[in-house]
C-alpha cells in the first residue's frame, strides 16, 4: 500500500512538471503499464508512450495547474480538485478539473482518472 507522502508527492510533482512544461517528469511518475483516461468517458490512454504523448500535447498548450484545496488520501487513492489554466481557441481558460490517481506499493501511478467536461470550462 502506498504512504500518504507517496500519494501527495505524485501530486504534487504532477503540479510542478506542468509549471515546468516537463513531460518526462510526468511519465516518471507512472507505473510502465499505467493508464490515462482523461476525460472520463474518452479512450484510455496505455502504457508510457501513450501517456507521454498525451502530456506532451498538453503542455503544448501552455497549461499550468493550481490545486484547490488539500488532496484527499484513501486506501491506494488519491484525489485532488485543481484548475487548468491555458490559451484555448485564443482566448485565456480555466476548466475546474477533480483528477483521481491509484499508486501501486511503489508509488508510482497505474491508474489516472480526470473528471470535467464543457460545462467546467470557462473564459477567463
Amino acid at each position: 500500500m502506498p504512504t500518504t507522502e507517496q500519494k501527495l508527492a505524485a501530486v504534487h510533482g504532477y503540479v510542478d512538471a506542468f509549471a515546468k512544461g516537463d513531460a518526462e517528469a510526468v511519465v516518471a511518475l507512472f507505473d510502465e503499464q499505467a493508464t490515462v483516461e482523461d476525460p472520463v468517458g474518452t479512450p484510455i490512454k496505455r502504457g508510457q508512450d501513450e501517456i507521454r504523448a498525451f502530456y506532451a500535447g498538453s503542455m503544448a498548450t501552455g497549461a499550468k495547474l493550481e490545486l484547490y484545496g488539500t488532496p484527499r488520501c484513501a486506501a491506494d487513492y488519491v484525489a485532488f480538485d485543481f484548475a487548468v489554466k491555458l490559451e484555448w481557441q485564443g482566448q485565456k481558460t480555466v476548466i475546474d478539473v477533480i483528477d483521481t490517481f491509484r499508486l501501486n506499493d511503489e508509488g508510482k501511478i497505474f491508474e489516472m482518472r480526470a473528471y470535467w467536461g464543457p460545462e467546467n470550462m470557462k473564459v477567463g
